[in-house]
């Protein structure tokens, strides 16, 4: 039942972007505030990049600090599927264009495609540049 749910919120999530993606940017927000949003709101890092107690609650003290992927991988023995989410806090060992890389063309900084459930994400480069620096900006 948790795993529908999850994959439900992860399909929710690429459907936010591609709405999202369409909209143009306010010009009354700033690129941190925008990025903090796209974030939390629209790509949902938080359910896979933050811990969760027993329970299944996201722990809100280790936000974006990496964690086991909440969801079991599908029964296809040959699909390669990420068990862990990395830490995403600083965006540690991405420069500021890999970061932007991976979520406008879903290419990580060693030039693979990351692994399921990571969605390849194609987001506008104004809002992968949001993402980032906001992500490169938590401690």
């Amino acid at each position: 039942m948790l795993d529908q749910i999850y994959r439900n919120i992860l399909l929710g999530a690429g459907l936010l972007l591609m709405i999202y993606a369409e909209l143009p940017a306010s010009e009354s927000r700033d690129s941190s505030t925008r990025g903090k949003y796209i974030v939390d709101h629209v790509a949902m890092c938080v359910e896979c990049h933050t811990p969760r107690n027993d329970k299944g609650e996201i722990l809100s003290a280790q936000y974006l600090k990496g964690a086991p992927i909440p969801l079991s991988p599908p029964p296809y023995p040959n699909m390669k599927w990420a068990l862990k989410a990395p830490g995403i806090v600083g965006l540690t060992g991405y420069t500021e264009q890999q970061g932007i890389r991976l979520l406008t063309d879903g290419i990580a900084a060693d030039g693979r495609i990351p692994d399921p459930p990571m969605p390849r994400f194609r987001l506008t480069r104004s809002d992968a540049e949001a993402v980032v620096r906001y992500l490169k900006s938590l401690k």
